[in-house]
């Protein structure tokens, strides 16, 4: 019995060896870089993962709590540096590490965030240029969404005002920095989208670090750019910075002036181009009217307005003839009509059922005659050889020959007799003679020449 308490358990044992691994400070907040595979996210939203190198691997879990502030999603092959505890989970025996940061291994994870964004949307379609829509040519109503005290928003003003002074200009504002600076942006397009006058729409700030720009890097911002119904220009940071937002809108602008360059038309401009269009319709105008001009001139010196009464006369002649030559045509025409509705008079006639019946009763005597002479006819020669075949029967006939003195012989059978051979002494014979019959018996035979 004593013997048998020495064993542990499989579940004593595992929660021993727990204890050890979390009191020991040296596997508490350990630094670990490997490589994930076999990652999966559950609905709960806690990452499950193998950290990986080229010798040993470990089972890591990152719990929602602590994965939601991560700027990038972890994937397959990801190399990646760690901070967490090592623990033993005593349902499996197995070790782990429970991951409470994370960061990529060679770059940033906010370029990294930023990275896989853009291909996500840049494969929805969000970045197509079908998608663009174009800018208004002279807009009445400049919206603008930035910070209402930092620079951007003086270089916008001061340079419409330049450019376009007629244009009004509505600044909706907004936060463009930190972590509630994403859905202010969202909230303030929606604001302008539902205003309903705006002609096209600025969105931006000016340059910062990458950090200071994220909310223009920001999902939510990217699709509310995408879905506003207003033409957006994104006008975020210096010309070589780019975000999320400069992909995703209608236009993007290099700088917040810029924006507001491309916004608006230069009005001097505009009045240059409009002196420039005067000058080219007044010289075409000039030459148009001297082209009618030289043509009124010699419309004026033409034979048809220096001798109108010989054009009318010689118009009449050709009245005349055309007459003429129309009333040849008419009568023509009413001939050849003429003769056309008595074919058809005439075809009408013979259409006639009546007609028809006439004829046809007619074709029918005529026919039925025809059959009696041929009948007849046919009557007489069939007549004729008839009693021809008769009188060559009757003269071919043994009746006629028996008239001579000739006989003729039966057997009892009934079979004619040509030879002796066929009958015996003692048979019965029947002997045909012109006026009857005689009954005999053979009482002898005799064969001869």
């Amino acid at each position: 019995m004593n013997d048998r308490q020495q064993y542990l358990t499989i579940s004593a044992l595992t929660k021993y060896i727990k204890r050890k691994f979390d009191r020991d400070p040296h596997l508490q907040d350990v630094y670990i870089k490997g490589e994930i595979s076999n990652f999966k996210q559950h609905s709960s939203g806690h990452m499950y993962f193998t950290l990986k190198d080229e010798r040993a691997r470990i089972l890591s879990v990152m719990f929602s709590s602590f994965n939601k502030s991560l700027k990038f999603r972890p994937e397959n092959g990801m190399k990646i540096l760690i901070k967490g505890d090592i623990t033993i989970y005593e349902p499996s025996g197995n070790y782990q590490v429970y991951v409470k940061e994370m960061q990529p291994d060679g770059v940033g994870d906010l370029f990294l965030a930023y990275e896989q964004l853009k291909a996500r949307l840049e494969q929805e379609g969000l970045f197509s240029m079908k998608h663009k829509k174009s800018l208004p040519k002279f807009p009445q109503k400049v919206g603008v969404i930035t910070s209402p005290t930092g620079a951007a928003i003086r270089d916008i003003l001061t340079t419409i005002n330049r450019r376009f002074p007629i244009a009004d200009v509505l600044i909706i504002p907004a936060l463009v920095q930190g972590e509630q600076a994403a859905k202010s942006i969202v909230k303030s397009i929606e604001t302008a989208n539902s205003l309903g006058d705006l002609d096209v729409l600025i969105v931006g700030r000016g340059g910062g670090s990458i950090e200071e720009l994220w909310s223009f890097n920001e999902e939510i911002v990217a699709r509310a750019i995408f879905a506003s119904s207003v033409p957006v220009i994104s006008a975020v940071g210096h010309e070589t910075d780019f975000t999320i937002s400069d992909f995703v809108a209608d236009m993007r602008a290099p700088t917040p002036t810029g924006a507001a360059e491309i916004a608006v038309p230069h009005i001097e401009e505009l009045m240059e181009r409009a002196m420039d269009r005067h000058a080219r319709l007044f010289r075409a105008m000039k030459d148009k009217t001297g082209r009618q001009r030289d043509r009124l001139n010699r419309l004026s010196r033409s034979y048809a307005f220096r001798y109108p009464r010989r054009l009318y006369e010689q118009k009449l002649e050709q009245l005349d003839k055309l007459e003429d030559s129309l009333k040849r045509a008419s009568e023509t025409m009413f001939r050849m009509k003429e003769n056309s509705l008595s074919n058809i008079k005439r075809r009408l006639v013979q259409a006639n059922p009546a007609f028809q019946l006439k004829v046809a009763e007619e074709k029918q005597e005529r026919l039925l005659k025809e059959l009696n002479r041929t009948m007849v006819a046919v009557l007489n020669t069939k007549q004729g050889k008839l009693n021809a075949t008769i009188q060559t029967l009757d003269a071919l006939s043994p009746l006629k020959i028996m008239e001579r003195g000739y006989s003729i012989s039966y057997s009892e059978e009934g079979k004619m007799v040509k030879s002796v051979s066929q009958i015996k002494t003692k048979d019965k014979l029947f002997i045909r003679l012109p006026d009857g019959r005689i009954d005999c018996v053979v009482t002898n035979i005799e064969k001869g020449d």
